[in-house]
């Protein structure tokens, strides 16, 4: 065994420039998309200045995750694809036909460039195509394109509880559950989406900030209490960006709910008997959910132990301001230095390898090159180390 470790990163951001996309666009929608880049303007501050490069730029980004010690990736959506307002992260669904079908168009156009990025480095790279679930038909066409082009997973939309979408608890989307299924394809969700419209009002994105986590971490409860995990029991489902330790009080609710339900009643509420699940909900998560921890602080690393160290896959962040680059390794140092080697090759290599599937083996010699040594990790950091520019929660917070 190498005496250094094999790092991938369970969140990383990458998506293509205007120009990229423009030439992946169906010819159908070229007067339409020049008419849409003509007014839009990019919020994003990693896009606006010369760091935005890092999303699409191969030999820039290896470098950087060469530096930062990381061999691999699973790489979510960050540049804006075309036709929508904002990020794909955080926007809110099309309400009328014609809007979605341009969207549709955006996402397929980034989905298009995300074969041929992952193809470049395909030991490295996992891409997570996107899907909506206005039009499940949509869906699981798209799915079905995403599974026979080599994707082992895809980033699976939140539904607001204001966009007229069934949420993730109705039956109706069994069908998609089941292709998931069929197709082997790991359902991934990242935190940011699915919180309902709040309006213009001068505190609504201030709203939006506070009440983001909940509106993540409800699919959770959603996903398991409805029992699509009873009824599928094998797929794989990854919650990334979200934090660890709220699982913990998430699934005593949970398993204390299905406790009492089994009378019938919670307090005043009836509840019909095939609502009763055979196994308690802790169980469920344990058999088909992953956490994707993004540069956990120390505190947050401790709650990885309680969760258990099987179900939680570490990550980075990279590019984001708010991820550990350029300072990863000290990060590692920070919130790892007090752990046993085992267990960090599990969060670090070993629950990727199974749920993403990649190959250790092939990664295996970039990983003795670049990746952080045992001896490397279990150096305390510092105070001093602490570099003073880095806005991380992997540093700023205990």
């Amino acid at each position: 065994m190498s005496d250094n470790y094999t790092l991938i990163s369970s969140d990383c951001h990458a998506g293509g420039n205007m120009r990229a996309y423009e030439e992946y666009l169906s010819p159908d929608y070229r007067e339409a998309f020049a008419e849409w880049r003509g007014a839009y303007s990019n919020p994003f501050r990693d896009l606006q200045d010369d760091g935005r490069s890092r999303n699409w730029d191969d030999e820039r980004r290896n470098a950087d995750l060469d530096a930062e010690g990381v061999a691999a990736e699973i790489s979510f959506p960050n540049t804006v694809p075309p036709f929508f307002p904002t990020g794909a992260l955080i926007t809110y669904p099309a309400t009328d036909r014609v809007e979605y079908e341009r969207r549709l168009e955006g996402i397929r156009t980034h989905n298009r460039w995300l074969v041929d990025w992952c193809a470049a480095f395909p030991e490295r790279r996992c891409g997570l195509p996107q899907v909506f679930l206005n039009d499940l038909d949509d869906t699981i066409a798209d799915l079905q394109l995403a599974a026979e082009n080599g994707f082992r997973s895809f980033m699976l939309p939140a539904v607001p509880p204001d966009s007229g979408m069934p949420g993730l608890y109705d039956p109706v989307y069994d069908r998609l559950w089941a292709v998931c299924r069929d197709l082997d394809l790991v359902v991934t969700q990242h935190g940011g989406s699915g919180n309902p419209s709040y309006g213009d009002a001068p505190a609504a994105n201030l709203m939006y900030l506070l009440e983001v986590p909940f509106f993540a971490h409800r699919n959770l409860s959603h996903l398991i209490m409805s029992g699509v995990f009873e009824r599928f029991p094998e797929l794989k489902y990854v919650m990334t960006e979200q934090g660890v330790a709220w699982v913990l009080e998430d699934l005593r609710r949970m398993d204390g709910y299905h406790y009492q339900m089994s009378s019938g009643r919670v307090g005043e509420l009836g509840f019909p008997a095939e609502l009763i699940l055979p196994k308690k909900p802790s169980e469920y998560f344990d058999q088909n959910v992953w956490i994707g921890a993004s540069f956990p602080s120390p505190s947050e690393a401790e709650a990885i132990r309680k969760v258990g160290i099987h179900k939680v896959m570490w990550g980075s962040d990279y590019p984001h301001h708010e991820g550990t680059f350029p300072y990863n390794r000290v990060h590692l140092r920070r919130s790892f230095s007090d752990w046993d080697e085992a267990d960090l090759r599990t969060i670090f290599t070993d629950n990727a390898v199974e749920v993403y599937r990649f190959d250790a083996e092939a990664l295996a010699p970039l990983a003795a090159r670049i990746g952080p040594s045992v001896a490397e990790v279990a150096t305390p950091v510092t105070k001093d180390e602490i570099p003073r520019d880095a806005l991380s929660p992997a540093f700023t917070r205990p």
